[in-house]
């Protein structure tokens, strides 16, 4: 996979209706950023729509949009620029960041000298780096979170949303469920929340899976590590330490998350669709293992949580992420629009 640097011209002309596209801005690249404390510091990529030492004061949201299996940072940073300009926010206002991990199948390209690596299956569910400093992905969020969070250089910041399609949405609904450091984001006044979208299976907390009858202790010989982490607790990453799915549910129920379902999103034969047995237990396509997982987290709740979570199918969308995105639901809930100024965005049906 090439890295370039990326020049986009955003062509943005108020008007009373949204944004037309006929103003040229200035050219943005892509960024190499430090983060980490003192005695661990390293250097991680990014795209973002204004330089990441740049004067931040204005800014009053902070979208962080990840990318999926191929890694391309690019297309979904492009993709969310355009976003942005028909939105109608303050461009000003808004920081975009769209960070871009790399594989062992990137070791050598060219500009990469220094930048951390991992498998190509094991950043989007945490896992520690093939380089060093060996470090988890999710580590690099909380880096980044906490950069962001910095009152001294965002003293305006409001809310920080966290998005994902497809396997980028796998990452996102991890982290969420695993982080840590949620509540110390939340402690300097921003709020913080997560989107997932498409995504190809997702964590359960618990033995059993979707049946005929709801859902039941999952029996199949043929899969014994149905339950092993990225789709269970069993075996699970480090950096999760060792807490029970009980725990993990309570702290993920709490937390501000939205799923987003492609109606059309149901070949059971995707090339991006999670074809092992673990993600089979939970659906044979992308649309079926959302629906279960939101029927599962309400199963699990019981009334007895207040889960902070809302759900929405996006008609007549499937596995695309720049349709998925420019939803009238997903452009609510990412740029704060409301659905009535999104025109042209396909419509939501609420699942809540």
């Amino acid at each position: 996979m090439k890295i370039f640097y990326l020049t986009l011209f955003l062509l943005v002309a108020c008007t009373r209706s949204g944004v037309a596209l006929d103003t040229p801005a200035v050219p943005l690249q892509w960024q190499r950023i430090e983060l980490g404390r003192e005695t661990g510091k390293y250097v991680f990529s990014v795209y973002a729509n204004r330089p990441m030492q740049a004067d931040m004061s204005r800014i009053k949201r902070v979208v962080v949009i990840q990318h999926g299996l191929q890694r391309n940072g690019s297309d979904y940073f492009n993709s969310a620029i355009k976003l942005l300009a028909a939105s109608g926010m303050p461009m000003d206002n808004v920081l975009l960041i769209a960070p871009n991990f790399f594989a062992t199948t990137d070791v050598g390209e060219e500009g990469l000298q220094g930048l951390p690596f991992w498998r190509v299956m094991g950043w989007p569910s945490g896992d520690d780096s093939i380089s060093v400093p060996r470090l988890s992905s999710f580590q690099v969020y909380d880096d980044l979170l906490m950069l962001v969070a910095n009152r001294k250089r965002f003293p305006s910041l409001a809310s920080i949303v966290l998005v994902g399609h497809s396997d980028g949405g796998a990452f996102v609904q991890r982290y969420a469920a695993l982080n840590k450091i949620h509540k110390k984001v939340q402690a300097t006044g921003v709020d913080l929340r997560y989107v997932i979208a498409n995504s190809p299976s997702y964590l359960y907390f618990t033995h059993e899976r979707p049946s005929r009858h709801g859902f039941a202790a999952y029996e199949n010989a043929s899969c014994p590590g149905f339950n092993d982490y990225r789709y269970g607790i069993d075996k699970i990453i480090p950096y999760a330490g060792n807490r029970s799915g009980q725990h993990l549910f309570k702290h993920y129920a709490d937390r501000d998350v939205t799923y987003l379902l492609g109606s059309e999103d149901k070949d059971p034969n995707h090339r991006l669709l999670d074809k092992s047995c673990g993600a089979e237990a939970q659906g044979s396509n992308h649309l079926k293992r959302g629906l279960a997982y939101i029927r599962y987290e309400r199963y699990l709740d019981n009334n007895l949580i207040k889960l902070k979570h809302r759900a929405y199918e996006v008609i007549g969308v499937g596995h695309n992420y720049e349709e998925m995105f420019a939803a009238k639901c997903a452009t609510a809930v990412i740029f704060g629009v409301t659905e009535e100024k999104n025109h042209s965005g396909a419509v939501c049906r609420d699942l809540n």
